[in-house]
């Protein structure tokens, strides 16, 4: 039976990670609830605005769904904004909301406004070849600790971490034509 993924739905990009994964006939839906959140076998948490996420987490619990799934083995992937609620740190901020599950410290809209958007090829530890990335406000990682390692950097900034089954990017590959880094996280999933 193949893997449930969902896409939390509470704001952001979450139409085109669904999208995306569709693309690669993966099982996925959109999840709003803590009980849509458990029903999955592995989260997807989108780019969008940090604090906003993070505080819709927190109003409808699904901040503690989403500590469940980890708990129960699920695999958690946070792409941008999503990367920022799952670092143990945020530079600069003790008070905003975070899941807090990897180690590392996150710096928000470290590579600038988001007029300074721009698209890269990137090589991640994992894929065969160099897979695009789109950097929107993004953020990128100052150190990891414990058992996170930087998989990919970009202009010395690390922009990619894996720490057991939970995936951070900086970038957005749902924004590509490129699926390596969905099918990266298909294969996390089942491991």
């Amino acid at each position: 039976m193949a893997a449930r993924i969902g896409v939390l739905a509470l704001q952001g990009d979450f139409a085109e990670h669904i999208k995306a994964f569709e693309e690669i006939d993966c099982t996925v839906e959109a999840v709003k609830t803590p009980e849509a959140v458990l029903s999955c076998d592995a989260l997807v948490i989108p780019g969008g605005e940090s604090t906003t996420i993070g505080k819709l987490c927190e109003r409808f619990g699904v901040g503690e769904a989403i500590l469940q799934l980890h708990a129960n083995g699920g695999a958690i992937w946070g792409t941008c904004a999503g990367m920022i609620l799952l670092a143990k740190e945020i530079e600069g901020n003790d008070t905003q909301w975070r899941l807090g599950l990897m180690d590392m410290a996150v710096r928000r809209n470290a590579f600038g406004r988001q007029v300074e958007s721009f698209e890269a090829d990137l090589q991640v530890i994992g894929l065969d070849r160099p897979t695009r990335g789109v950097f929107i406000r993004a953020p990128f990682v100052t150190r990891v600790w414990g058992d996170a390692q930087a998989i990919c950097t970009f202009r010395d900034k690390i922009v990619a971490v894996r720490q057991g089954k939970l995936l951070a990017t900086a970038f957005h590959p749902e924004l590509t034509d490129d699926r390596c880094m969905q099918h990266l996280f298909r294969r996390m999933i089942e491991e």
